[in-house]
């Protein structure tokens, strides 16, 4: 009896976790799919290098198609231009931007 316990509860225990296995987050993404996090970093950072105003003391870190600005700027156009730079990347969920204004 005992055995039987604990196999119907494996068993109940595997067939939910594989139940929420399948309740995985739908991304929408282009025909070549999605782009990877160190790919997507690799994006907004050439789009950086495209904005000299925006200049290099802007970090940029990406987590699960989500950007991260930090950093330090001169002024708030560059933390907004930024911000709306790294957002135009292919791939980008969302951005975050945690950059400080110097002034």
């Amino acid at each position: 009896m005992r055995k039987q316990k604990l196999v119907c509860g494996l068993t109940l225990a595997l067939s939910v976790s594989g139940l929420f296995a399948g309740c995985a987050v739908e991304r929408k993404c282009g025909l070549q799919g999605c782009a990877g996090d160190a790919q997507i970093t690799e994006k907004v950072e050439s789009l950086f290098n495209e904005h000299p105003e925006i200049g290099t003391e802007v970090n940029v870190q990406t987590l699960n198609h989500v950007v991260y600005l930090s950093g330090l700027v001169s002024a708030g156009e560059i933390r907004t231009t930024a911000e709306d730079v790294a957002g135009t990347a292919p791939g980008v969920s969302k951005v975050v931007d945690t950059i400080a204004v110097s002034r």
